[in-house]
């Protein structure tokens, strides 16, 4: 089961915070986190304490719309992606893995539906690059 970290309210998750959580799974932070300050350098990443979790979260966004959220996890992090039906035709025509493919299949057939990446390896951020590029192309 994923520990959940990043629950006190008055610990900001400074970098040397999140590295002490993060362990093995840093070098695929630091590859994510590059490639979006590389390709996205008008992505907004604000952290914030939300009451109804009780942890920290960073939204990612472009303007106003969200990109992702992100939780730390002890020893790893996970990104989830929410699409509408709009993203349907490019999420299945994508080399995104079957298993991405069907959580959004499988998600609650309501306005939005969610994709979650858990990061264990490297093959993991070249799947959220490719959430990404599908996120800031859908209108």
């Amino acid at each position: 089961m994923e520990q959940r970290v990043l629950t006190e309210k008055d610990q900001f998750p400074t970098e040397e915070v999140i590295s002490s959580h993060l362990g093995k799974s840093k070098p695929l932070w630091t590859l994510l986190f590059d490639h979006i300050h590389q390709h996205h350098p008008d992505f907004a990443e604000q952290w914030r304490y939300y009451l109804d979790g009780k942890s920290w979260l960073l939204k990612v966004s472009r303007k106003t719309k969200t990109i992702f959220w992100l939780s730390v996890l002890n020893g790893s992090f996970r990104t989830t992606f929410y699409f509408t039906d709009k993203a349907k035709l490019a999420i299945s025509k994508s080399s995104l893995s079957d298993e991405l493919k069907k959580q959004y299949r499988d998600g609650k057939a309501q306005k939005i539906r969610g994709i979650t990446v858990l990061y264990k390896s490297k093959r993991d951020v070249e799947q959220a690059r490719q959430l990404i590029d599908i996120k800031t192309s859908i209108t």
